[in-house]
């Protein structure tokens, strides 16, 4: 067994080999909760909720941490004298975590608040300050800077010389000794909020964007873990910065750095400065939960996935061919009464090789989309040919991959979020079957044709087979 990640830091797949060969530590960075989740969100964190069910079923126990940005410029902006910033953040990340579970994404083992370690954050400053790696705004405002020039590994991450960057724009230029230092702390401004402050030794303010995350993932995971997430647009100067306080500090850290692709609308990185943007709410009142799971599961999590109507109606029609297999399938060999297979089972090793080989391989989930499918053609074939045992073991992994990725259509979590028009519908077909099988039993012929013609018409596909006729879409 080897599992293999593309770690963005080396540039280059690498076999992932954990600290603990039975406990697999995972930080993700999470979302600023300025605003509602967009589908780019939902994107991000389906990249390592998959991630995360692989690495559990290849090593066994994963502890998977993604924090939440609750204390931010771009919150104390959007705050208002009705919500003041604590209450509009905490709404926000309702908002977020009812868009995950929509869509299947498991919560994280654990979910800190910024607000919830910053004491952490300013043990981790006055560590760098020591070390001669950050310094005190000599104004006396309370800022503090990480001083880039005093490590000579700042870029490695993104493989940048300090020259050629740009300024951090991160915090008030007061004080810098030079325009790329970023900020470690924000000494507290009047116009700010009292209560989004908290006492430093070097004056009362806020932590910086990224001193944030190297706190948490420290308090929650140690000085070194295995890999750190997040995505593509996080790499510079926010993972970047990350990197070089944390090593400064004397951290080992994140051993493999994992990105995921971004969402485009017509080419262009979807963002919420650009307000190009889908809000996951909005994607979720319009579309099934499990489609939009499995349209943004469908493309490689590193590459760029350009959202339109055509990828959900792909998504939709793949859906569609494992759930008429599935439904076919139980039909003519179901289960037992007490739910177990007819036929012999090894739990130990539940997917094709090919599936397992494509997940291996850096979370190849096209590869094993194609797997499934592949198993559901196999086994709508061995229905045709009366093959039932072939037909059964299609099913049994079907069911497996599906249920690994969850993106199993029969699983009853997504069966009941198919809401009333389901059963509606599901009423109406079964009575247009049932006028069918009259006509056909009075040898009304042309009656009968004509009630499968506006089925037909309707997109619905009719099955008569010895125990009864059955529909699907």
């Amino acid at each position: 067994m080897t599992v293999r990640l593309y770690d963005t830091k080396a540039q280059a797949l690498r076999d992932f080999v954990p600290l603990d060969a039975s406990h697999v530590t995972l930080y993700v960075c999470g979302p600023t909760v300025q605003s509602g989740p967009h589908i780019g969100h939902l994107r991000a964190a389906l990249s390592f909720d998959i991630l995360r069910r692989w690495l559990e079923h290849r090593f066994g126990r994963v502890t998977f941490v993604r924090n939440v940005t609750d204390i931010d410029d771009k919150i104390l902006q959007n705050a208002t004298d009705e919500e003041p910033w604590w209450a509009l953040a905490y709404r926000m990340e309702l908002e977020f975590s009812r868009a995950y579970a929509a869509i299947g994404i498991r919560p994280p083992t654990y979910e800190p608040r910024a607000t919830a370690s910053v004491p952490q954050m300013v043990e981790l400053i006055e560590r760098l300050i020591e070390a001669g790696h950050a310094y005190a705004a000599p104004d006396g405002s309370g800022d503090v800077y990480f001083d880039v020039r005093s490590w000579p590994s700042y870029g490695a991450l993104t493989r940048q010389s300090i020259d050629a960057m740009e300024a951090a724009a991160d915090a008030d230029p007061r004080g810098k000794r030079d325009p790329r230092d970023f900020a470690l702390w924000k000494g507290a401004k009047p116009e700010e909020p009292a209560d989004a402050s908290w006492a430093a030794p070097w004056g009362a303010g806020r932590p910086g964007w990224h001193i944030e995350c190297s706190a948490m993932s420290r308090r929650y995971l140690g000085a070194e873990f295995d890999i750190h997430g997040g995505g593509l647009d996080l790499r510079f100067p926010h993972h970047e910065n990350e990197l070089a306080q944390s090593t400064a500090a004397g951290d080992g850290f994140a051993r493999y750095w994992v990105h995921n692709g971004l969402v485009t609308v017509d080419g262009q990185k979807m963002s919420k400065s650009l307000g190009n943007f889908v809000l996951a709410a909005d994607a979720l009142r319009d579309r099934d939960p499990l489609v939009i799971r499995y349209a943004l599961a469908a493309a490689h999590y590193r590459s760029s996935l350009d959202l339109s109507d055509r990828a959900f109606e792909e998504a939709q029609a793949a859906l569609e061919r494992i759930e008429t297999f599935e439904r076919r399938a139980l039909r003519a060999h179901p289960p037992t009464p007490a739910g177990e297979p007819v036929l012999s089972w090894s739990a130990e090793n539940p997917y094709p090789e090919p599936f397992t080989a494509a997940l291996d391989d850096d979370l190849a989930v096209p590869q094993a989309l194609a797997v499934v499918h592949e198993r559901v053609r196999a086994g709508n074939a061995a229905l045709d040919a009366g093959d039932e045992p072939a037909a059964w073991s299609a099913l049994r992994e079907v069911r497996a991959m599906t249920g690994l990725l969850d993106i199993d259509p029969l699983d009853d979590r997504w069966q009941s979020a198919d809401g009333p028009e389901a059963g509606a519908l599901d009423a109406l077909v079964r009575a247009m079957i049932v006028q069918r099988a009259q006509a056909r039993a009075d040898k009304d012929w042309a009656a009968a044709d004509r009630i499968r013609d506006a089925v037909s018409a309707a997109g619905i596909t009719l099955e008569d087979t010895p125990d009864g006729t059955h529909w699907s879409i």
